[in-house]
């Protein structure tokens, strides 16, 4: 697929007064067998998501100086890191509408770390179902096939993750809110939610 559509991550670009985070204690979570996700994984993960009619465009590399835009994270310190490495894909909704990007980055041999930022407008809960189905898909292939059994944070699924998080944002006066679980599967999951002028973005990052 031909059709590019690139969403600069201002997660950690803009100023966020209060963070809300549901924080997961990951001494309660059961050890699981972790998935120790490489590159390759994007490819597991656009096949899945043409079930969903869902596009992901073929992987680029982005190793220069823009790397920061599409692959940057803040870690539990609340320290922004970059990668060296970075590819990035361009999500495509059945109606041919930009929905974001997936992207994965760390050295040119390993990613550390993986995300998707989404951009829904006119309302936060504008195409929830595609939302939760990335998402999801993403978790079960890049983190573990164990959140039923583990529940993380009491949340007996994604989408009630996401429910929990999208009531919270409601009911905050901040533009950003971010929500965290740690240890399941010896991961870090991150979960935000930004308002820009006339849409909303949600987004997940993975980090080993």
């Amino acid at each position: 697929m031909n059709k590019k559509f690139f969403i600069p991550i201002l997660i950690g670009i803009a100023i966020i007064p209060i963070i809300a985070s549901f924080n997961d204690d990951s001494s309660d979570i059961t050890i699981t067998p972790k998935i120790d996700f490489i590159y390759s994984n994007v490819d597991d993960i656009q096949k899945i998501l043409i079930d969903g009619n869902i596009s992901m465009s073929n992987p680029n590399v982005i190793s220069d100086d823009t790397v920061g835009q599409y692959c940057t994270y803040f870690d539990n310190g609340n320290v922004q890191r970059f990668v060296q490495y970075c590819v990035t894909t361009a999500l495509v909704d059945s109606d041919g509408k930009p929905l974001g990007n997936l992207n994965m980055g760390g050295n040119p041999i390993s990613p550390s770390m993986a995300l998707a930022i989404l951009e829904v407008s006119p309302n936060i809960d504008s195409k929830r179902n595609k939302i939760d189905f990335i998402f999801q898909t993403m978790i079960e292939n890049l983190v573990c096939d164990c959140w039923g059994e583990q529940q993380p944070g009491g949340f007996e699924s994604v989408s009630a993750w996401l429910d929990a998080a999208q009531k919270k944002y409601s009911e905050s006066s901040q533009t950003t809110l971010k929500s965290k679980i740690n240890g399941l599967a010896q991961k870090q999951l991150i979960l935000e939610i930004t308002a820009t002028e006339k849409s909303y973005l949600w987004t997940l990052i993975v980090v080993k």
